[in-house]
């Protein structure tokens, strides 16, 4: 979970709780350190989130119940520049989260600012440089079994044409935007190392029961120090 979300996310729940949570307990809810809950608070609290710490055996933090968090307004450009962005998601392993996305933008946004923001995006235009094949995987699954850490058995095309299609168990490790095309990362066991998979040459996907077992994060990011890449959070 991002920063952001996990923000969120703490507000979420504190809103709702009955009663003050400690940070040992909201950082063992999020899968943190305690120290990194301190600093979230600290964060929240800086941008006027009324949390506030009360002390004693079943102290915790709390926040005032008529506290919530404000709409986002976004002005014209900023609206644009998110539903472009969105939308150059259409061919990702994001299209379906994205296309919700920008339904609830542009369900809230405001009256004058609609009709030029949707002349923009009527001018804008993507050549994609590589067209799904029919049949091809749903590209959603993938994030799904991201998420969830999960194995993945594919069938992936090798580059050659004539190349004999490979099955492949893989432990999803992450998702790379090379160029124009997107990659399933992840630790191949038919090779035993880090592979890179093209999202076009996956002609079958098979979301297996199995949480992939934890790996080293050094071995992906020694893979990675060969490429230029940079993150997005």
């Amino acid at each position: 979970m991002k920063r952001a979300e996990r923000q969120y996310a703490l507000v979420d729940l504190l809103r709702g709780a009955g009663r003050p949570w400690s940070a040992a307990r909201l950082a063992a809810e999020f899968g943190v350190s305690s120290r990194t809950i301190e600093r979230d608070i600290g964060s929240l609290q800086a941008a006027g989130v009324p949390l506030y710490a009360d002390h004693g055996a079943a102290g915790g933090y709390s926040i005032l119940r008529e506290y919530s968090l404000p709409p986002l307004n976004l002005s014209a450009a900023e609206s644009l520049a998110v539903l472009a962005g969105l939308a150059l998601l259409e061919s990702s392993p994001f299209q379906g989260a994205a296309r919700r996305a920008c339904a609830k933008i542009a369900a809230v946004m405001d009256e004058e600012h609609r009709a030029p923001v949707q002349e923009m995006l009527g001018m804008m235009q993507v050549v994609d440089a590589v067209t799904p094949a029919d049949g091809a995987v749903p590209l959603g699954m993938l994030s799904d079994a991201i998420a969830a850490r999960r194995v993945v058995r594919i069938t992936y095309l090798g580059e050659d044409e004539d190349s004999t299609p490979t099955v492949r168990d893989v432990e999803t490790m992450g998702l790379l935007r090379a160029g124009d095309a997107w990659l399933l990362a992840g630790w191949c066991r038919l090779r035993e190392a880090i592979r890179g998979f093209r999202i076009e040459r996956i002609t079958r996907l098979e979301i297996l029961g199995e949480v992939a077992p934890p790996r080293d994060p050094a071995l992906l990011e020694a893979d990675l120090a060969r490429w230029p890449t940079r993150r997005l959070a």
